[in-house]
Formats: structure tokens, sequence, C-alpha cells
């Protein structure tokens, strides 16, 4: 008597999780490491680099003073405080991007060709170019320094985000908008990947601020290179959006990843 024959069995790999779900899908895949990088380069941006010091003697209350001799603890709890404050402005903006992209359900060929041009000018400002949009707009207003008013700084910072990092932040957006797999988690999930990339070099300072401040003078060096690569990536991203190459990646990781798993039994 010939054995039963086993007959494979296709099980979704992240059936039932919708957090999973949208983490997994093949345009995320692909947006995520763009985003914490967009976020990182824009720690080198003019509007924050320079003004690192002073937030992070703000946020302590203790402005003025040599920063090397205040407390870590309270440092770290300050800085952490300042960066929940413009992550959840952002978050915000990616929830509100990717709930639009829901209702728009922006899969058509044309709009992503689009979106990928505004992406490669996004890049260009970034690097330098077009000066037009160089101008900085900022929100001014006085929030009390110290632990209490680090979050108040924060959103201020967010709210005030164009020009400098809003090509940045702008071309993650778009990534959020686009593609017919639009939701709003998936906005906030991207601007939350975005926000680790800018925020964790200022929390790594604040850990460790001696050898932050020699970090943060690597920047400075290097300001104008990091610059230039991080619109450089935003350039090739939008280059391959307008070629179509973006979405034939996302069907080819969907492919790969979003598949079946097969089950003996």
């Amino acid at each position: 008597m010939n054995p039963p024959t086993i007959l494979p069995v296709s099980v979704p790999l992240a059936a039932g999780n919708g957090f999973a779900d949208a983490v997994l899908n093949g345009s995320m895949l692909l947006a995520l490491p763009v985003a914490l990088l967009a976020g990182l380069v824009s720690f080198a941006s003019p509007c924050v680099l320079p003004l690192v010091p002073g937030y992070l003697g703000y946020v302590t209350g203790l402005t003025g003073v040599d920063l090397e001799k205040q407390k870590r603890g309270r440092m770290v709890a300050g800085i952490g405080l300042f960066v929940l404050g413009f992550s959840a402005v952002f978050m915000a903006y990616g929830t509100l991007f990717g709930q639009l992209g829901a209702f728009l359900r922006v899969s058509q060929g044309w709009l992503i060709q689009v979106f990928g041009v505004v992406v490669i000018l996004l890049g260009i400002v970034f690097m330098g170019g077009l000066s037009w949009f160089q101008r900085e707009s900022r929100v001014h207003a006085r929030v009390p320094a110290g632990l209490v008013g680090a979050p108040l700084l924060g959103v201020t910072f967010g709210l005030g985000w164009a020009p400098c990092i809003g090509p940045t932040l702008g071309a993650v957006q778009l990534l959020a908008i686009s593609g017919d797999d639009a939701t709003a988690l998936k906005g906030a999930v991207l601007t939350f990947v975005y926000c680790v990339g800018l925020g964790l070099p200022f929390v790594l300072i604040a850990l460790g601020v001696r050898r932050g401040m020699g970090a943060l003078a690597f920047f400075r060096k290097h300001r104008l290179l990091l610059q230039r690569a991080g619109g450089g990536m935003l350039v090739l991203v939008g280059v391959l959006m307008v070629s179509g190459v973006w979405n034939l990646l996302i069907t080819q990781l969907q492919d790969l990843l979003i598949g079946n798993v097969v089950l003996p039994i």
C-alpha cells in the first residue's frame, strides 16, 4: 500500500497581523531603509547640525554651561523628550499622507512618475540646488528651558521643519502616499523610521557627550558630503520611480518575501 500523498498547504506569511502585513509589504521593504537614511542625513542639514549643542543645553535647562559637566541621565531624558516632540508632529504628517494615499489609491504609473520627478527635485534641493527653495521657514515660539519644555521645543522644531529637512521628509511622505497599498499605518511607520534616523544621533551624543561632541565635529567637517550623498540617494529613488524600476523591485520583493509558506500537512 502506497503511503498517503502529502499535499502542500499555503499559509500566508503574516496572516491576521495587519502591522506585519504592512511592514512586510514589498513597497515598505524598499522604503524603510530610504526613510532611515533620509532621517540620518537630515541631521547634517544646516538647520539641525549647528544647533545641536544649543538643543542639548536648552532641554536640560542649563544653557550657557559646559555640556560635558552635565548629568548624563538628565541630558538623555531631555533630548529623548525633544525627539518625542518632533516625532509626534512628523508622524501626524505621515499618518495624514498615508490616509490620503489610501483614499486616492495612487497606483497609476504616470502618477508614480510624477512623484518620482518631485523626489528628484527634492534631492537636488537637499544637495543645495534650486536656491529659491533654500529659504528657512520656522515657527518662532518661546518655550520654557528644561525637561518640561523639551517636548514643546521638539514640537516647535517639528512645525518649523521646512525647508531644511523638508526635502528628505517630503520624499518619505511621497513614498507613503504612492502605491495601492497606501494606508495611514504605512505613513506612520515610514515617518517613525525617519524620526529614528533623525533622532538617533541626538540620543547618542547625549549618551556620551564628550565623544559625541567629537562625532559632531565629524558631521560638521563632512556636512556637505553627507548632504550631497543624501540628496543623491533621493535623486536615485526618484529616477527609479520615473523609470518604473521602483515598482518592478516592489513586485519582485512581494513575490520573494510575501509569498506563501508551504507546510507538509
